[in-house]
């Protein structure tokens, strides 16, 4: 997969320029860019996106994460390597991500949130979620390829 199926930022450029505009407010929003970077990387995880993936942990890694945190994310409720409020972010993102998995009303993930986030954070949080999500399937759907640069 070395090409990509369609130019699709170029076929439907209004579509591209709108959801990397939600993306930017997002990056820049009150979470901190690390928190919504870490929460990118775990969805982009879940949905299997490669590009994604590396473009994402090339973020966290040039804004000083460590490998052992970015090598133990899909495992984070195993390790003590994640803030209570990191975990609670992380365990909206894989909730409102597998939605078809059995989760019925998510209250106990959405009450979680409550000790570590403000409304407007948890507003926050739930878009960058859906950005995240909305890229994965642009990514995947259209074939996206991978950098080939090393990640340092």
């Amino acid at each position: 997969m070395s090409t990509p199926r369609l130019p699709w930022n170029t076929l439907a450029p209004q579509q591209y320029k709108s959801l990397y505009a939600v993306s930017l407010a997002c990056a820049q929003s009150s979470l901190g860019r690390r928190l919504v970077e870490l929460v990118q990387t775990r969805v982009s995880q879940i949905n299997g996106c490669a590009y994604c993936l590396d473009m994402h942990a090339r973020e966290l890694r040039h804004g000083g994460e460590s490998w052992k945190r970015l090598n133990v994310l899909s495992a984070w409720r195993e390790t003590t390597l994640f803030t209570p409020k990191e975990q609670a972010a992380l365990a909206w993102a894989e909730s409102l991500t597998r939605l078809p998995d059995g989760y019925a009303d998510r209250n106990a993930e959405f009450d979680a949130l409550r000790p570590h986030f403000t409304e407007q954070e948890i507003a926050e949080l739930t878009w960058a979620i859906a950005a995240i999500n909305a890229w994965n399937r642009m990514a995947i759907g259209m074939h996206h390829p991978v950098d080939d640069k090393p990640i340092e």
